[in-house]
C-alpha cells in the first residue's frame, strides 16, 4: 500500500514543532488570518451559489487558496458552513449585547436590543442563509441544528440574562425569564420576520419601521411585566 503523502508530510512538522515555533512559523491549520480568508471566501460562495451548489473547489477559488489548504483548516463543506455560522452569530450577538448593556434604563436597553436583533435577522444576507438551510433541513438535520445553533442565535439567552438582572434588582417581576425573553424577541420581530422569510416582504426594512416595532414591543412587554414590579 502506497504511503499517503499528506500523512507523511504531516508527521514531519510534528517533530519540528519547536523549530517551527522558534522561526515564527505557524503550525498547519493554525493561522487565524488564513482561516478568516477562507471563511470570507466561503461566505461569498455560499451566498452566490447556495450551500448545495457550492463545491469545495468553488470555495477554494473564491478564497484564493488551494483545495489542499482548504482541507487543512476544514474537514468538509458542512464543517466550513457551520464555523461560518458560528462566527457570524457570535459577532452580531456581541453587538446586540453591547447595545443592551450600554443603555441607561430598561426601556432603552430593550429598544436597542430589539432594533439590533431585528435589523440583523431580517437582513437580506441572513434571510438568504436561512432559506438555504431550510431547503436541506430534512436531508441534513445536523447542518440545520448547527446553523440555528444554541439559543444565543435567537437572542434568548442574552435577553434572559438581562431580565434576570432586572428581576434581581427589583425592577421587574417575572416568574419565568426564559419564557419572557422569547416573548420579547417574538414581539420585536413579529411584524416582519415570517413575511421576510417567505418572500411577502421582499425589501429590507427601513430603520423607522424597525424602531416603530421595537417601541411597540417594549411598551407591551413592560406594561405586563413592570406593572407588578416592586418599587
Amino acid at each position: 500500500m502506497a504511503a499517503n503523502p499528506e500523512m507523511h508530510g504531516a508527521a514531519a512538522p510534528a517533530l519540528e514543532t519547536g523549530k517551527e515555533a522558534a522561526r515564527g512559523r505557524r503550525v498547519a491549520g493554525q493561522d487565524p488570518a488564513k482561516r478568516q480568508q477562507i471563511i470570507d471566501g466561503a461566505k461569498r460562495c455560499f451566498l452566490n451559489l447556495g450551500f448545495e451548489a457550492a463545491s469545495m473547489n468553488d470555495i477554494a477559488a473564491e478564497a484564493g487558496v488551494s483545495k489542499g489548504t482548504l482541507y487543512v483548516y476544514f474537514a468538509d463543506k458542512e464543517d466550513l458552513f457551520a464555523e461560518l455560522c458560528d462566527a457570524e452569530r457570535k459577532r452580531h450577538l456581541q453587538f446586540a449585547q453591547e447595545r443592551l448593556l450600554q443603555s441607561k434604563d430598561i426601556e432603552e436597553g430593550l429598544f436597542n436590543f430589539g432594533v439590533a436583533l431585528t435589523t440583523r435577522l431580517t437582513s437580506t444576507e441572513v434571510i438568504r442563509a436561512m432559506r438555504m438551510v431550510l431547503g436541506v433541513t430534512e436531508r441534513m438535520p445536523r447542518l440545520a441544528r448547527r446553523f440555528f445553533g444554541p439559543e444565543p442565535f435567537s437572542g434568548v439567552s442574552v435577553i434572559q440574562a438581562y431580565l434576570d438582572q432586572n428581576v434581581a434588582a427589583g425592577k421587574l417581576e417575572i416568574a419565568d425569564t426564559e419564557f419572557a425573553a422569547r416573548q420579547f424577541v417574538d414581539l420585536a420581530m413579529s411584524p416582519f420576520f415570517k413575511r421576510r422569510l417567505f418572500g411577502s416582504l421582499p425589501d429590507e426594512l427601513s430603520r423607522e419601521e424597525i424602531e416603530h416595532a421595537a417601541r411597540a414591543a417594549v411598551r407591551m412587554f413592560l406594561d405586563h411585566y413592570r406593572s407588578r414590579a416592586k418599587t
